[in-house]
């Protein structure tokens, strides 16, 4: 039984979960891993970093060890920064090194092999144990701040009039410059690749947007421009059609994504451009999915809204763009955690049990589609609701696989276990069950 969010009905929703498989496929855990976490049964061509492959129909990540690799990973590994949860950690870890010692240690024995995105990285990386990271660095966030005109909104950062400055011509100058700092990680083989940004928004209606800007504004004179070019020099601004519209957004999409990348590549040639996090709405534009497919070695999503992964949805993202997919932000909320549970975008359960089947179902939804090469769950801690200095979706929320004071959940982590445990031995299941 789930629910959309606190107050709205319970609903029944079909489930599977490991036990619903054959025995000789849930009982069997995966061995012979790499030190990356990678299936060492299928050898591939080795270069010391992560790259994509399409092997046995289907699309893995390799790691660095030449090794078939799907991504069991958790975002937001950090500490919280609220007096109380401080002393929770003194109490319990001593100091923030020995916590990112345990920390790692912790999620490495149930199965994660990876840290995603808001992770005190600097920190991790020092541990004795790594896991593989993907940083998400910011360039239109960043650019934005400099710029100004940018608003916090839940869960992402707001653009006047959803219009990104991505015809700024400051903006690719800023790309490069920022683009510089990746030279310190270039050659890092624990690190698979970089989001660019978070959430960016990618509206149908961007064309009316974009003109809706002041008149002297970058992003104006372009939209004006793109009509000019396809109607003529006096046609009426406000006369454009739904495939001007279709065919804009493109052109905004694709020319963020191949500055970006350009800047990217320029500094580090060796890791992965794992794309700018699609959420909401955009997960179903297929043009959104072909603008960035040339300029993208993964695209990431953030996938909500759905108890069980859309196969359609899925098999579209990856033949529009031609790349393999990650699913970057998912996560259920327990109505026994005693928080309030108003903030994010998650389902709401139950109880903890509820939230680990939840996990079961929707990663096996995930392993049995081709072109998806893993997820990370949103988020390591529950949200502190004594933390004023964050955006209202996460202040009051169950999200984490450990309270905001350290403690585990240890029914979700059972079942996440469970799963991470056995990703390669589910995969080559499904894929011989095609």
């Amino acid at each position: 039984m789930a629910a959309a969010k606190p107050g709205k009905p319970w609903l029944a929703h079909p489930t599977r979960t490991l036990e619903d498989l054959p025995s000789a496929v849930h009982l069997r855990s995966d061995t012979r891993l790499s030190t990356f976490g990678g299936w060492r049964d299928q050898a591939q061509p080795v270069t010391g970093f992560f790259y994509t492959t399409n092997k046995n129909g289907r699309w893995w990540l390799v790691d660095p060890e030449g090794c078939l690799f799907i991504l069991a990973g958790v975002s937001t590994v950090k500490t919280i920064p609220t007096p109380s949860a401080e002393r929770a950690l003194v109490q319990q870890f001593t100091n923030k090194s020995h916590w990112a010692d345990a920390t790692v240690s912790f999620l490495y024995s149930n199965g994660f092999n990876g840290i995603g995105g808001w992770s005190e990285q600097d920190l991790l990386n020092r541990c004795q144990r790594r896991l593989p990271y993907t940083p998400i660095l910011g360039f239109m966030a960043g650019y934005g701040r400099q710029r100004g005109g940018t608003h916090m909104q839940p869960g992402h950062l707001g653009y006047p009039n959803d219009c990104i400055f991505v015809f700024d011509p400051e903006f690719a100058v800023f790309c490069d410059e920022y683009a510089r700092r990746l030279a310190d990680t270039k050659d890092d083989p624990w690190l698979i690749g970089y989001f660019s940004d978070n959430e960016l928004p990618f509206k149908r209606e961007s064309l009316k947007n974009y003109l809706a800007l002041p008149p002297a504004d970058p992003g104006r004179k372009a939209a004006e421009s793109f009509l000019r070019a396809r109607h003529g020099q006096n046609a009426p601004m406000e006369s454009f059609t739904l495939q001007d519209q279709e065919d804009f957004l493109t052109l905004v999409a694709a020319t963020y994504f191949e500055t970006v990348s350009r800047a990217i590549r320029k500094y580090d040639p060796h890791h992965l451009y794992l794309g700018s996090r699609f959420y909401s709405v955009d997960i179903a534009k297929g043009p959104l999915f072909k603008a960035c497919g040339p300029f993208v070695d993964v695209v990431s999503l953030n996938y909500y809204g759905a108890w069980t992964p859309d196969p359609a949805v899925m098999k579209m993202w990856t033949a529009e763009s031609g790349r393999p997919v990650l699913i970057t932000e998912w996560y259920a909320k327990g109505a026994d955690s005693g928080m309030g549970n108003t903030g994010g975008a998650g389902w709401l359960v139950k109880t903890q049990r509820e939230r680990g089947i939840f996990y079961e179902n929707f990663t096996l939804g995930l392993l049995k589609e081709p072109g998806c090469v893993g997820w990370q769950w949103f988020r390591y801690s529950d949200n502190d609701p004594d933390d004023k200095g964050v955006d209202p979706s996460n202040r009051d929320s169950n999200k984490g696989i450990v309270s905001n004071r350290y403690k585990p959940y240890t029914p979700l982590v059972d079942s996440m276990r469970r799963i991470n445990q056995r990703i390669y031995s589910l995969a080559d299941y499904f894929i011989k069950g095609r």
